[in-house]
């Protein structure tokens, strides 16, 4: 009974210890509650993608109620894996919590940030599992919603200012998806994705299917934070509670990719979204220039945190352009890397946490010399930090590997040169960091020690998953090209 409820259960376990956490009587106790609810989580996605992979898509549906009368969750391979994704980084980052959140948050607000934690998890399996369109807008919320409260909880008072402009721009990207649904419900009256999936792409150039689908991909290009509308993003992550950036960085706008790739090639159909109205032309150089301001803008930062930002804008635009080359070879790079992407930035801003415990900050200064002083805490820095890089052997290598093939295939050198390019630039900021580390003598008298052993097993657990899926490679790729096929050829 129970194995035939887990893609329900998926969401409702960590919905369901979200309140039991605001009433625990101990903060170590809703700390437990959270862990407990988020590795369940995970082995729940692990079981739903394992079977995903021996018997096809599951589909669920509540009540009885077959869809589209009924609520129907459905996973198949794109949802199982970013399943799977999201788990697996919050069960990796969740150990953190329990130094971390000590240092930054008030004691008094321990229980609502655990709480506030399990809702934004829950809304974001919710996003990846659920097969109704509107469904997906609620899920949204609710991670939103609970994702405005995190980043307002960091000790910088900053962090309030810059929670209120990820709720504007939070909002205004949701008004604008709700929209997008709204307009499909009128078209076809119904909800259902895969029922959509059978009913939009006949509509060809209908205006109000095309006005859809631009509010459909504004909107989650700001939930995703595509350049130019990612302005909520910097602030957001420099600011936020250390577990909060990486929760954020590793899960939120991989959920958002997620959607965009379900509703532009299922909903929509990959030849509404390439011929009809062809987005991927708008995106491609859209991407392509995220991906080199990021990385410009993240050469001259000095604060960390703020670096590792501008450094996401550049590798969401290394997955919108795998997007926008909407060929086998750029989508499953699309696909992969947003595991590696959330692998890479979850070490980094861990390790950057650890750092910011001992050091009292995450300025340039305050690296120095840590690499001797933390080596464990820096040795997950540099690993991750050169998988940033796309040193071969690790995952950022596949991605990029994936992308120059995919680039040259639709024989668009300049965009395979550009993510060389960028790779350069960012050894620059890596390096800046790595040799404060290690080359440069500490500015500290103060003596400092290895952060505790749960924030370096966080840190660690990640950028050994860097490693392993770089040269494992069959693991991430072999699931991604599978899903590329399948969106290329309007699978539901």
């Amino acid at each position: 009974m129970i194995a035939l409820n887990l893609p329900a259960l998926q969401v409702v376990a960590p919905l369901f210890a979200a309140p039991l956490c605001a009433l625990a009587g101990r903060v170590r106790r809703a700390w437990a509650l959270a862990a407990l609810a988020t590795w369940a989580s995970f082995a729940i996605s692990a079981a739903l993608l394992a079977r995903v992979l021996a018997d096809g898509p599951i589909d669920y549906a509540f009540g009885g109620w077959p869809a589209p009368w009924g609520i129907a969750y459905r996973v198949d391979l794109l949802s199982g894996f970013v399943l799977v994704l999201v788990t697996g980084a919050a069960s990796a980052i969740v150990p953190f919590a329990l130094d971390s959140v000590r240092d930054e948050i008030p004691i008094a607000r321990h229980r609502l940030f655990y709480t506030a934690y399990l809702l934004c998890l829950a809304g974001l399996l919710g996003v990846t599992i659920t097969g109704d369109a509107f469904n997906a807008f609620v899920f949204m919320e609710v991670s939103s919603l609970s994702g405005y409260v995190l980043v307002s909880l960091g000790r910088d008072p900053r962090a309030l200012l810059a929670s209120y402009r990820y709720l504007i721009l939070g909002t205004v990207g949701a008004t604008f998806f709700v929209i997008g649904v709204g307009l499909l419900y009128t078209l076809t009256g119904t909800l259902n994705m895969a029922d959509l999936a059978g009913r939009v792409p006949p509509l060809g150039g209908n205006p109000a299917a095309l006005a859809a689908f631009a509010f459909i991909v504004v909107g989650l290009g700001l939930k995703l934070a595509l350049f130019p509308l990612h302005a909520w993003l910097p602030d957001a992550y420099a600011h936020a509670p250390s577990m909060v950036s990486a929760l954020l960085a590793a899960t939120a706008t991989k959920v958002a990719v997620y959607l965009l790739l379900r509703f532009m090639f299922t909903v929509f159909g990959a030849e509404f979204s390439t011929a009809v109205h062809p987005v991927t032309d708008v995106l491609l150089p859209v991407a392509a220039v995220a991906a080199f301001v990021g990385s410009l803008v993240a050469i001259g930062q000095t604060n960390l945190k703020r670096m590792l930002a501008w450094s996401s804008v550049a590798q969401i635009g290394y997955v919108m352009i795998g997007v926008g080359l909407a060929n086998a070879s750029g989508l499953t790079a699309a696909v992969v890397h947003l595991f590696n992407h959330a692998a890479m930035k979850g070490a980094m801003f861990l390790a950057l946490g650890a750092i910011a415990l001992r050091a009292g900050g995450v300025g340039m200064d305050r690296l120095r010399g840590m690499g001797r002083r933390m080596p464990l805490t820096m040795a997950a820095f540099a690993v991750a930090g050169v998988s940033l890089i796309g040193l071969p052997g690790t995952v950022g290598f596949v991605a990029k590997w994936y992308l120059v093939v995919g680039a040259l295939e639709r024989g668009l050198w300049p965009v395979a040169v550009l993510v060389l390019a960028t790779s350069l630039m960012a050894v620059v900021y890596v390096w800046r960091a790595v040799e404060a580390a290690y080359f440069a003598s500490p500015d500290l008298v103060v003596e400092i020690r290895e952060a505790p052993w749960p924030m370096v097993a966080s840190s660690a657990a990640l950028a050994l998953a860097c490693v392993v899926f770089g040269l494992a490679t069959d693991l991430t790729v072999g699931a991604a090209a599978r899903v590329a096929a399948t969106l290329l050829g309007g699978g539901p």
